[in-house]
């Protein structure tokens, strides 16, 4: 029987910065698109009576808040928070961390290994993936309150006003605001499948990690 210890991988930081992501671009998701596709609701009432357009915009800029200062403090967590979440882990410039990322492609894609992968924390290709998802983070963010700034007097959307100019107008804007929607719901579905197969081959707890933080790790691969 082998020898298996816990280890603690995921801070409560980290934990709570991750859910509070997933509920937020969920929200941002459907509200965005209803934004961008309203329905043609029919109703016999006074049409002041029926708010609801408005109030999806707002959930949509409330949760747009929400979701750029998670993001912001995702950025401080990786300076200070422990080894699993520092900021070099999500870029690749090491050349076992390139080896490393052609082991991942023949387990996760091309199926050419047999035996899993075992990182503790995330492996380099995860790691970058992520780190592209944080520049569209950034994108998004940017984008979206440059486009509030036209309908805001708050000084956070009018940052970024200069947005809308620079890509050529409010129309460029809302078609790449929109299409990168479409990146959040295929990178969700990717993730997801990941985590319940990595979760499955392994059996080291990678799904259970996200919520209390553990991971069962070989003792001596742990040190």
């Amino acid at each position: 029987m082998q020898n298996i210890v816990r280890v603690y991988v995921w801070q409560l930081p980290v934990r709570f910065y991750h859910w509070i992501n997933a509920f937020a671009v969920v929200v941002l998701a459907v509200t965005g698109y209803l934004i961008g596709s309203p329905l043609a609701l029919q109703n016999g009432s006074e049409a002041s009576f029926s708010y609801w357009f408005g109030t999806v915009r707002f959930i949509h800029f409330v949760t747009a808040f929400v979701f750029f200062f998670n993001f912001l403090f995702r950025l401080f967590w990786g300076f200070v928070g422990n080894k699993y979440s520092d900021w070099r882990n999500f870029i690749i410039f090491r050349k076992e961390q390139i080896e490393e990322v052609k082991n991942v492609l023949a387990v996760d894609i091309l199926q050419g290994r047999v035996q899993p992968l075992e990182s503790i924390g995330h492996n380099p290709l995860a790691g970058f993936t992520y780190f592209l998802t944080f520049l569209v983070f950034l994108f998004q963010s940017i984008t979206g309150f440059g486009m509030y700034a036209a309908m805001s007097h708050s000084w956070l959307p009018r940052l970024f006003a200069w947005i809308v100019p620079l890509m050529g107008g409010d129309f460029a804007v809302r078609q790449w605001h929109h299409m990168l929607m479409w990146f959040f719901i295929i990178f969700a579905i990717v993730h997801t499948y990941l985590v319940f197969y990595h979760d499955y081959v392994e059996g080291r707890g990678v799904t259970s990690s996200m919520v209390g933080g553990w991971k069962f790790i070989e003792k001596e691969k742990q040190a």
